[in-house]
């Protein structure tokens, strides 16, 4: 498959910068002392209500201008447009969002959206008329959902939900703190991990895929370089019904059709997707999940390169993810640095093995602080079938390593971010590597990536941990003769021992001052 062109510059919609970031803070004020995982629900659905509401009266106009009937629901659902009974459209809402029955006004038109939308079935939330709800705020929060995209066209009115949609998912996931990372992937994590996997055309798979942020990305990137979102199939599945409800919302507000299931077991054990083979995998599985149930999957046909062990079921999902790739698939996924060195109950066996079946294609050591559910450090392992087929240069037999471990900036004081300059940097590597075309010649940079054999990696004992094989950064030369450096050295560390002995005394003076009185 060929490259894909570079990416169009992203249309801001006509939104301000920081729109969602000034909606956000006020919308968060309203919350009160309600607690930010139940407020989540409180906002998105109100934000989701809004989304298709401004879509149906959209395509209500113009099939009235068209000299049509716009009360036809035929019209509709030929579009992809969600049918929004009277009771529920965001005029009816806005116009008594004083009114004390507000609340259940609202969770009447989530019950109507529900029965003239079957795909929507038990996804809305519908406990806005509980008396723990305070009608003022849900009135006040519905007036400020109201401004998005007031001044706007409908279709930049759908983009603008969009974004702010995601954002607040973002949002609340930082202020949910270790709840948050439940369902919630860091948009720069799954930023990278679409920018090298590419996933242009085919078939798009996620396990656990939380509120389903690598589609959105995924379809973004698609946009992004002049394809058709048809060309991509999306599949998924999680196992917590409240996140599996937030991501059924999510593909709508973005359009995307997207076949996401739900059930209580989860991919291991009540895998509802058993005969996808996908041709791109993007996962942020749970760290180190120790009671998974493995012990009852012993014989599972998936685990083809060992038994995972029942505490840890890293390795578990890294089986269930090859085991459902196509046979030129390639997969993303985030584990824990563990993953990378462990030799505990097998693990170490199991690296072997899919090092030496060469269905190992990339690791990146990611920097610390990117998430939001744990303060674990992360790594991406980058997985292929047919690693002769999935890429331009045949690079059987090798691995790339990358270290990204300096990259990123702090966007506050506990959590880190990479930048486009990082996220662009680390994917132009990978495909150079990958021979693809107009990617440009791949050079091992010490300190940052090195292409390693497999009898390199063996002679380290299997290990895949990237600063093992980058090496130290090269250090410029700053061509100052030794005989030259070294006095000025020792110089300056004599004067700055001199510095630290005056203000010792001086201290030991003030104290002996201080004592007197």
């Amino acid at each position: 498959m060929a490259r894909p062109a570079k990416p169009k510059k992203e249309n801001n919609g006509g939104a301000n910068l920081g729109f969602e970031v000034q909606l956000f803070q006020a919308a968060d004020k309203m919350r009160g002392s309600m607690d930010a995982s139940e407020y989540k629900h409180v906002a998105l659905g109100l934000i989701f209500l809004k989304y298709i509401s401004d879509a149906f009266e959209a395509k209500h106009a113009a099939i009235k201008a068209d000299g049509e009937d716009p009360e036809d629901r035929d019209f509709y659902i030929a579009d992809n447009v969600f049918w929004v009974p009277k009771e529920a459209r965001w005029s009816h809402l806005q116009a008594n969002a004083k009114q004390p029955t507000i609340g259940k006004l609202v969770d009447d038109a989530m019950l109507a959206i529900e029965s003239a939308n079957t795909s929507l079935k038990g996804v809305l939330p519908k406990d806005y008329a509980r008396p723990a709800l305070n009608k003022q705020m849900l009135g006040e929060l519905i007036d400020l959902i109201s401004t998005i995209g007031m001044h706007e066209g409908a279709d930049k009115s759908k983009d603008i939900l969009g974004r702010v949609y995601e954002y607040f998912l973002g949002g609340f996931a930082g202020a949910e703190g270790k709840r948050g990372g439940e369902f919630y992937t860091p948009r720069s994590v799954v930023m990278l991990l679409v920018e090298m996997l590419e996933p242009y055309k085919g078939r798009i798979y996620d396990p656990c895929c939380g509120s389903g942020g690598m589609f959105v990305q995924s379809e973004k990137f698609v946009l992004a370089h002049g394809g058709r979102i048809g060309d991509i199939a999306i599949y998924g599945q999680e196992m917590n019904n409240t996140t599996w409800r937030l991501a059924k919302m999510n593909m709508a507000v973005r359009g995307i059709d997207a076949d996401i299931r739900w059930n209580n077991e989860g991919s291991f054990h009540k895998d509802e997707h058993r005969e996808l083979k996908a041709d791109y995998i993007l996962a942020n599985p749970p760290f180190n999940i120790s009671d998974w149930g493995g012990e009852r999957l012993r014989e599972d046909v998936r685990w083809k390169y060992g038994l995972p062990p029942t505490g840890n079921a890293n390795y578990g999902w890294l089986q269930h993810i090859i085991h459902h790739l196509s046979p030129n698939g390639t997969a993303g996924v985030v584990l824990a640095n563990g993953s990378m060195s462990s030799n505990q109950s097998g693990e170490g066996e199991i690296r072997q093995k899919l090092i030496e079946h060469d269905v190992v294609d990339c690791m990146v050591a990611l920097p610390g602080q990117l998430f939001y559910s744990t303060q674990i450090p992360a790594c991406l392992w980058f997985l292929a079938r047919n690693k002769k087929n999935a890429q331009p240069r045949n690079r059987s037999g090798e691995i790339l390593f990358i270290d990204a471990r300096k990259m990123g900036v702090m966007v506050d004081r506990t959590r880190r971010e990479l930048t486009e300059a990082d996220i662009k940097k680390i994917a132009d590597v990978y495909h150079a590597w990958r021979g693809e075309k107009d990617a440009g010649t791949y050079e091992d940079v010490p300190g940052f990536c090195k292409a390693a054999k497999l009898e390199e990696i063996e002679s380290h004992g299997f290990v895949l941990t990237p600063g093992r094989y980058v090496g130290s950064e090269a250090v410029e030369d700053d061509d100052e003769p030794f005989e030259v450096k070294f006095p000025r050295l020792v110089a300056e560390l004599e004067s700055q021992f001199a510095e630290s002995d005056k203000l010792t005394a001086d201290i030991r003076r003030n104290f002996k001052i201080l004592g007197a009185h």
